[in-house]
């Protein structure tokens, strides 16, 4: 997976990179290949990448529950007062 994400980075940056060098008033087709790799990079590159940085972890430490809501609550109530 961690090579997968190494060379469609590349690829998507290389496609980036010869939009903007192909681009031109009068023809649109540098905007194409910049909007299609800012496209890949959000919409394939991102998701693959979350995927593998939290496969294997326990999410519920980093989610609210009833019990870190009432201490997060409790915690406001003193500062407040």
């Amino acid at each position: 997976m961690k090579y997968l994400l190494i060379i469609l980075i590349i690829i998507i940056f290389s496609v980036l990179t010869y939009g903007l060098i192909i681009q031109s008033p009068t023809n649109n087709v540098g905007d194409f290949y910049i909007g299609s790799s800012v496209l890949a990079l959000f919409f394939i590159w991102m998701p693959l990448f979350i995927y593998h940085r939290y496969k294997g972890k326990d999410i519920s430490k980093y989610m609210i529950n009833d019990e870190t809501f009432k201490k997060i609550k409790d915690e406001a109530e003193t500062f407040i007062d």
